[in-house]
């Protein structure tokens, strides 16, 4: 080996050092990024050659990892070890759904701006545009004023419709406008998807965990749950599913196949594709919550289960509460065989959708920032989800298990057993910390040691020292040093 070489080995290992020593130091923490090849060429005085060498030599011993077009990272230490939370144990019988007591406990202090934000179903309001989606509106309002002293009686405004269709097409589920029905947020999708599908009595297919959100739109609609279990890797099991099919007269499925909230399961494209089939094969509808789908990790946005309908039996919902503007409340239905249904429940739902939100969220779509704000808020809540998966695993008791989600913003933990999370979610409300307690999610089954804890917010020294009060309270919790001060829930 020549000089020359011998001085460029020791350069890109001395830079491999510092390096190495600034993220055990927590210099730069999990999910950071590194120095970019041309900062470190700068800062070290070296070839891009040496700098590139540096940060591969970081990588294969683990420390980082490249994202293509966005540099190197810091790798999760402990997440790859750690085990993840079990399936929910269900009897694959339906029942009667009864959460809105619960839910309405656990929220009640949801707004409260001096609760740490652990388990708020929304990103950080620094994440989003605002700005630019307030000058947006204020634009449509001064172009056309007029609309502000009038109801639009439409499905949705011809400029937003256009825009959804082309977002639909290209993520592979090409929709004609006329099947789109704007709503207001995804919840309203959602109710207007289930009740166009059943009646009351009627058997619906969930998720178990499953969002609340629709466990509550069951039970106000005097409809019957049938909780399958799911993973948190692959979402609801496909076998169970088709069993519970073959057993019971199921008039609707409605899941969240891709990141669901609270398990993060992203179903397979296999997967989706049998499911569509099992459905088909069945002539029962899915309702698809989708509201995840922008919010991928990966390379490529998973392809809706709406991408493989042939005879409009998905009704697909979603909206842009979680990547543009909870605020404006804007989502979708689309509805295939069941549009003129859903228009009718739109109309007797809310009349309509403001045009001038839609008109507004329209506009933002039509420029080129859409696609740069959706890599930044994926790579932001990519770095926020690794940061405080690795903060639960090091502060948490032996026993916690936690999900490894490929997108979305939730992480779900399980607890040590023992543990009761309704009683850790009292414990934590006194010390200002709001979280999710896992009986929202899935009464019927024994998961009352399961927590959701959304990552939506930066993960900065406020969270950080919730993380730790949480942990201490686990420990107590588990200890039996620690007793709830508010009565439990009636059973």
């Amino acid at each position: 080996m020549n000089v020359e070489a011998q001085d460029s080995e020791c350069l890109y290992e001395r830079i491999a050092r510092q390096l190495d020593a600034q993220i055990r130091e927590g210099v730069f923490r999990v999910g950071e990024r590194l120095p970019s090849v041309r900062q470190l060429c700068a800062r070290e005085r070296v070839s891009a050659s040496s700098a590139m060498q540096a940060l591969s030599l970081l990588e294969a011993r683990g420390l980082v990892e490249a994202r293509p077009k966005s540099g190197f990272f810091v790798r999760p230490r402990r997440v790859e070890q750690a085990p993840q939370p079990r399936p929910s144990v269900c009897t694959l019988e339906p029942s009667t759904v009864g959460v809105s007591d619960i839910v309405a406990e656990v929220f009640r202090q949801a707004g409260d701006p001096k609760m740490v934000p652990l388990g708020a179903a929304l990103p950080d309001p620094s994440l989003l545009p605002a700005e630019r989606l307030s000058r947006c509106l204020a634009q449509v309002a001064r172009e056309q004023p007029e609309r502000l002293g009038r109801y639009d009686i439409l499905p949705g405004h011809p400029d937003l419709l256009r825009q959804l269709a082309q977002r639909f097409a290209a993520c592979g589920c090409p929709v004609p406008q006329e099947e789109i029905v704007v709503t207001c947020g995804a919840m309203e999708a959602l109710n207007i998807a289930i009740r166009a599908v059943t009646r009351p009595g009627d058997i619906v297919a969930v998720e178990s965990p499953c969002y609340f959100g629709i466990l509550e739109l069951l039970e106000s609609l005097g409809l019957r749950a049938l909780p399958i279990p799911g993973t948190c890797e692959e979402g609801i099991d496909l076998d169970l599913l088709e069993a519970a099919i073959e057993r019971h007269r199921v008039k609707a499925v409605a899941i969240v196949p891709s990141f669901s909230n609270p398990g993060g399961g992203c179903m397979s494209l296999a997967g989706r594709q049998r499911l569509m089939a099992l459905l088909a094969d069945h002539d029962i509808p899915l309702v698809e919550d989708d509201v995840y789908g922008d919010l991928h990790f990966g390379p490529e946005r998973p392809r809706p289960v709406k991408a493989f309908d042939r005879d409009g039996q998905v009704l697909y919902c979603g909206s842009f509460s979680k990547i543009l503007s909870p605020g404006l409340r804007v989502g979708w239905v689309a509805a295939g065989r069941y549009t003129e249904q859903a228009r009718r429940l739109k109309y007797i739902s809310s009349t309509t959708t403001p045009a001038i939100n839609q008109m507004a969220i329209a506009r933002y779509l039509e420029s080129a920032a859409m696609e740069r704000h959706l890599r930044k808020l994926r790579q932001a809540f990519r770095t926020q989800v690794e940061q405080v998966s690795e903060a639960i695993l090091e502060t948490f008791p032996s026993g916690t298990a936690l999900s490894r989600p490929t997108g979305g913003f939730y992480l779900w933990v399980q607890l040590p057993e023992g543990v009761d999370a309704l009683d850790l979610h009292r414990m934590a409300a006194e010390e200002s910390i709001y979280i999710a307690p896992g009986q929202i999610f899935c009464p019927h089954t024994d998961i009352r040691n399961r927590i959701r804890i959304s990552c939506g917010y930066p993960y900065d020294e406020r969270i950080q020292k919730s993380i730790r009060t949480l942990a201490r309270l686990v420990r107590e919790l588990e200890q039996g040093r620690l007793k709830p001060s508010a009565p439990r829930r009636r059973k």
